[in-house]
């Protein structure tokens, strides 16, 4: 049963890389057209890259349906539309998280824009993938490096304030794990969480975000992660051993306070943020708890 699994899990990752050749090929040939300094001419690129990079993901998806890899469910996705511009938060539980959100959203809103490490852009193929498809990498300094190194203070921020830029030309949604990192315990006890199943909000992302595109973005997305079981690797999900996956989504209105305060410099701002985003978090981590009951009894 191990081999046959292991077998499974060989198979499926094998046709994720050769899916991620199949398609990246072409996809990086075209990006070196972006160089083109026309405005107009590289969003006509850019809407070809995205088309290529969907394909991508609904190839993906019929690999998940071949090998039995994935079952998931989305609620909320009637209330989505295609061509909008959406801001996205979700927990983050497994680097799963990215395939499942890529599976049960594509093409149903705008392609999903994420804010990388600034390390990954040099995975082979799959970073210069990243850049032609304007996913901004973000440089996470420590503390006592910024203490050192003051110049750097405020250069993510300017990172994105640069891609938000782009965002605007076309509909785009952008997706921000807001949480920071992956959940495990050790991490919700070492930040002394006051959440059973989530790990606090980290306010400044959104705010800026909404700060840089608050007259384009339509709606915010709430979108709650809940797996069967244990929190799944992607070799778990490779070998069929993630069972269910439940999307809840809940498009909440953008009020305009929320896009015309300054986060770094006013304080009142600032505690106003903190406050409605930690307010949803503590009825994310409520549902969340409803959530995993319902999938309890089908992971058994």
């Amino acid at each position: 049963m191990l081999l046959l699994t292991s077998l499974r899990g060989a198979f499926t990752l094998m046709l994720f890389v050769l899916n991620t050749l199949f398609w990246g090929t072409p996809l990086l040939s075209l990006a070196v057209l972006k160089l083109v300094p026309v405005d107009a001419w590289r969003d006509l690129i850019g809407r070809v890259l995205i088309a290529l990079a969907e394909n991508w993901i609904s190839t993906n998806n019929g690999i998940l349906r071949l090998t039995g890899a994935l079952a998931f469910e989305l609620r909320g996705g009637e209330v989505l539309e295609r061509r909008e511009w959406y801001l996205m938060v979700a927990n983050h539980r497994s680097w799963v998280d990215i395939l499942v959100l890529q599976a049960a959203f594509n093409r149903r809103i705008p392609f999903l824009k994420f804010f990388i490490k600034d390390q990954l852009k040099w995975v082979p193929l799959l970073g210069l993938a990243w850049w032609a498809l304007d996913m901004p990498f973000m440089k996470r300094h420590s503390t006592a490096y910024l203490e050192r190194h003051p110049e750097a203070r405020g250069r993510d921020l300017e990172a994105t304030r640069r891609a938000c830029l782009k965002f605007r030309r076309i509909p785009t949604t952008v997706i921000n794990f807001v949480e920071g990192t992956r959940f495990t315990e050790a991490k919700r006890e070492a930040a002394g969480a006051p959440y059973r199943h989530l790990l606090p909000p980290r306010a400044g992302g959104v705010a800026f975000v909404l700060s840089a595109m608050g007259d384009t973005l339509h709606s915010l997305l709430d979108v709650t992660i809940v797996y069967g079981g244990r929190t799944p690797t992607l070799w778990d999900l490779c070998c069929g051993r993630l069972k269910h996956a439940l999307l809840d989504v809940r498009r909440r209105a953008i009020e305009p306070w929320m896009t015309t305060g300054d986060y770094g410099a006013d304080a009142e701002f600032r505690a106003r943020f903190q406050s409605m985003l930690t307010t949803m978090w503590a009825e994310k981590d409520a549902r969340y708890a409803l959530l995993q009951a319902e999938l309890t009894p089908r992971s058994g």
